[in-house]
Formats: structure tokens, sequence, C-alpha cells
């Protein structure tokens, strides 16, 4: 069955809200805060993205196809199967994201995405080049196992991308409540992106925030402590071969100069800012280092 693609129909209206927000920055600019050379390099990273997508789509979909071969059911194209593989995949896509924080070989391609300290609409852009080097897709193979057809997973991550595509702002502040329980919005989606202590590693959803819910990892955002954008530690540069590969260069160079066997393991495969001698901060460390500093305020 040929499904359509999502993300080619809605590339005019990305363009559109991308030009209709940077508009409203020069009349709102709390809503809107643009940079040209930081937008020019999250439409490069987007681009580049798209062209190596291309290139490693054969080999995504003859591994797909191979699991698909030991599907437990055949579900094929009923109408429930648009209905069931719209939850599936969002709760595959929460794995993905989850464990792209949590293990540095993966945050390693993710974290381009996280890079700009701007947060408007074209960083939604800002994808990774090597995302399927690092076998990000894995999680993915759980539905071609289940017995979705591999056309029905593709269509639905689609959906799934231009979804995520407009919480990528803060011109929207919170929405009704009902909407705010259940999807993923721009509110929540701030805070994933944020690098206050309080924020680090929250809110991995796609589509529904229900599953960071279920999982202990949401965090609402509080109007008191507005959302600051990046990295932990900011790489500083608008230069798109820095974006997407600083931090494998971190990986290697960190490798090299481990002096065990662990720990060369660990800079690779541990969670991000971890270290031999404590130097580093996770993610983990910074949240519990926050944490004791206020309530040493608070006594």
């Amino acid at each position: 069955m040929n499904l359509p693609d999502p993300v080619t129909f809605a590339i005019p209206a990305f363009i559109l809200l991308i030009l209709a927000e940077a508009l409203t920055g020069r009349f709102v600019p709390k809503k809107s805060n643009y940079e040209m050379r930081d937008s020019a390099a999250s439409l490069i990273m987007g681009l580049g993205n798209f062209a190596i997508g291309l290139v490693n789509l054969g080999l995504v979909s003859a591994v797909s196809l191979w699991v698909y071969e030991y599907r437990i059911f055949d579900i094929g194209y009923q109408w429930w199967a648009f209905v069931l593989v719209f939850f599936a995949e969002d709760f595959c896509y929460y794995w993905f994201h989850r464990l792209s924080h949590e293990y540095r070989f993966w945050w390693a391609a993710h974290i381009n995405h996280h890079s700009s300290q701007y947060y408007n609409l074209s960083t939604a852009l800002r994808q990774t080049w090597t995302g399927s080097f690092a076998g990000t897709w894995i999680p993915w193979l759980l539905l071609s196992l289940i017995g979705f057809p591999l056309a029905l997973i593709i269509f639905q991550k689609g959906i799934s991308l231009v979804y995520q595509f407009w919480i990528h702002t803060e011109a929207i502040n919170k929405m009704w409540k009902p909407v705010e329980a259940i999807m993923n919005t721009p509110s929540h989606h701030r805070v994933h992106h944020a690098i206050n202590p309080r924020y680090l590693d929250s809110n991995y959803a796609g589509v529904f925030i229900i599953w960071d819910r279920l999982f202990g990892s949401f965090v609402p955002e509080d109007e008191k402590e507005p959302c600051r954008y990046g990295i932990v530690k900011q790489i500083a540069s608008f230069n798109p071969l820095v974006i997407a590969f600083h931090e494998w260069a971190g990986i290697i160079s960190d490798i090299r100069q481990a002096k065990s066997l662990k720990a060369a393991f660990m800079h690779c495969f541990g969670p991000p800012g971890w270290s031999d001698d404590g130097s580093r901060l996770t993610s983990r460390m910074i949240k519990q280092r926050e944490t004791e500093r206020l309530k040493k305020t608070a006594g």
C-alpha cells in the first residue's frame, strides 16, 4: 500500500509558519527570538538530515523488513491499525528519546537538536546527521516485530515529525488543561529543551505526554523560572560540522585519554557528563546539587 509522506506535504506550512513567527518577533520580542546564523545552521542541519536519510533508507528498510518476516501478528492496513500505530509509534519514540539523553553514544547523535540557544520553529529543523549510524532507529523495529507494515510505520513517523514541529515555539503559552494533560505542547517541550537544573532530562514525549507521566519523567513548566536553552556546555558555534560532530569528537578524545577499559567504555556508553574522577557532572548530579542548594537556602 502506498501512503503519502506527511513531511513533504507539510514543508510549505513549515516555511510559512517560520516566517510568521520571525515576523511576530519584530513586534513581540518575548514571543519570538531569532538569530539569522542560528536559523541558517538549523536549516542546513535539516537538509543534511533529509539527504542522509535518503542514503540510509535502504539499510533501515532492509533490517525492518527482515524483522517483519518474524512478525507476531498480521496487522495490515485496517482502520484500527492506523489508530494503534499512532500510540505504538509514539511509545517507541519516547524510549528512543529517553535513551538518547541517558547514554552518551546516542546523545552524540541527538545533541545537535539541543545545541541552539534559541527556541523557535527553526530549531525543529535542527536534526541529526549521525542517528542512522548510531542505530537510533532500533526501537522502531519493535513495531515491525509486532506486525505493522513498514509503509505504515514510515507514515506514522512522518505524522509524529510534523506534529513536533509546532511545539518548538515560545509564542504559545500553556494550553487548555485537558490538552496539557494528554498531549505534548510547547510548554512541555520548552522544558525538555531547557538547561535549568530542575528541567534537565525530562518530557521526552513525541505526541503524547502520557508516557512521561507514566514513567516518571514529567516536569511542568514553572512560569517563575523561565527556560534557558542549549546544552550544559554550550558550543557557541553556528558551524554545521561542529554542531553535528562535536560530541563524537569529544567521545574519541575521552577514550584516547581513558586510563582503563572501564573508563573508555563509560565515556562512550555511560551517561553524558560521566568522568572517572568526578571532574564533570551528569544531569543527575546537576539536579542533585541543585536540590541540595535549594534545601540549604530554605533552611
